[in-house]
């Protein structure tokens, strides 16, 4: 597996677990994020969405498409300014720009492994 496969299924671990906290506990995901508890169904919605996601991340990595490693390292630095600016303008609690960050690490990580040796 070469190193930007692994940084990519690290992400997709990083994104099961945040998607299964988010359709099991969500109140208690929420909560850590210092977001409001929600008895709606989106915090489910968006859980799922990522296990979809961190499906998608497993597969890619499988199978080495690094086309995809490509676009998540530009989805990713975008998902990190889109909070930061979201906390900027009093939308969101500033722990949603931590999650930014950690796209932003991860997107940093796949990105020099890109540029690196093709097998870890």
């Amino acid at each position: 597996m070469s190193r930007a496969a692994r940084s990519i299924l690290v992400f997709a671990l990083y994104l099961t677990g945040m998607g299964l906290g988010m359709i099991a506990v969500p109140n208690t995901v929420l909560g850590l994020l210092r977001f409001p508890a929600s008895s709606d169904v989106w915090p489910r919605v968006v859980g799922l969405l990522a296990l979809v996601l961190a499906y998608y991340y497993v597969q890619a990595a499988r199978h080495e498409l690094t086309a995809f490693f490509r676009w998540t390292v530009t989805a990713r630095v975008a998902v990190f300014v889109a909070f930061t600016a979201f906390v900027l303008l009093g939308l969101a609690p500033a722990t949603l720009a931590v999650l930014g960050a950690v796209d932003l690490a991860a997107a940093i990580w796949t990105a020099v492994a890109l540029r690196s040796p093709a097998k870890a």
